[in-house]
């Protein structure tokens, strides 16, 4: 397989993480993704051409997928807070799910996917163009997300609640009705995604936010559903995220 990823930068960097590119050679890909704290916009390309748009949700928990041969999938990866001001729309159903949206979706059936720089300007565009038009973003929100990415979960419900001036109630009233999880099971998923790249390097004694080794054991294991060790052996390329890691 081939893969390669563009991080944004400036204003829809608070929007958007990366692009991705992923293709198949001849035969069919079978990986388990784990969960990271983004959701997604998938184009799958045949003949460079769209067969398909799918948004997935929020994974909080291991899921397997199949990618067929000779098939091209470009990707980009959103943070929280576009459901909201891009999409326009809770994704709590869609968590550990993903659903199927028209081709013509955003107009990107007319954008080239045979060169994957050419395609990211192009819906950077179009989607800081949407940006632009709206009225206000709740600084409360904007602030939340920040800090959240920015820390990779590293902050208590408490602390953030100070910081910008929202009850923990009503945070994890918007955590649930729009996402369909707590703040703290999303500060644990970026927490985990964070520890990925130690793992991929042989380091199983957290570096980030955990109590001890046996409570960052049982936390990853929570949300990946496999133990440090066998995350780090990967046999088969079995987990898609620390094979790209390990390709950097």
């Amino acid at each position: 397989m081939n893969y390669r990823e563009k991080h944004t930068k400036g204003f829809i960097s608070n929007f958007i993480k990366s692009f991705w590119e992923f293709e198949t050679a001849e035969k069919e890909c079978n990986y388990e993704i784990l969960p990271d704290g983004f959701f997604d916009l998938i184009f799958e390309i045949k003949k460079e051409k769209i067969a398909k748009v799918s948004l997935t949700g929020i994974w909080t928990k291991q899921i397997q997928i199949s990618i067929p041969k000779n098939t091209k999938l470009i990707g980009a990866r959103f943070k929280l807070i576009s459901a909201e001001y891009i999409f326009k729309q809770s994704i709590k159903d869609l968590k550990n799910t993903k659903e199927d949206l028209p081709i013509t979706f955003l107009g990107c059936d007319n954008f080239d996917f045979k060169d994957f720089g050419k395609f990211t300007d192009s819906i950077t565009e179009k989607l800081q163009y949407g940006l632009k038009s709206l009225k206000e973003i709740d600084s409360r929100k904007f602030e939340l997300f920040k800090i959240l990415y920015g820390r990779k979960g590293e902050i208590s419900v408490q602390e953030i609640s100070e910081r910008i001036y929202w009850s923990n109630r009503q945070i994890n009233r918007y955590f649930n009705s729009n996402f369909g999880f707590s703040l703290k099971t999303f500060c644990n998923i970026l927490k985990c995604h964070s520890s990925l790249k130690h793992i991929a390097n042989g380091k199983f004694f957290p570096e980030n936010d955990y109590y001890d080794q046996a409570h960052f054991i049982k936390q990853v294991k929570q949300i990946t559903d496999s133990t440090p060790t066998n995350l780090y052996l990967n046999k088969n390329d079995r987990f898609l995220q620390l094979t790209t890691i390990r390709a950097k």
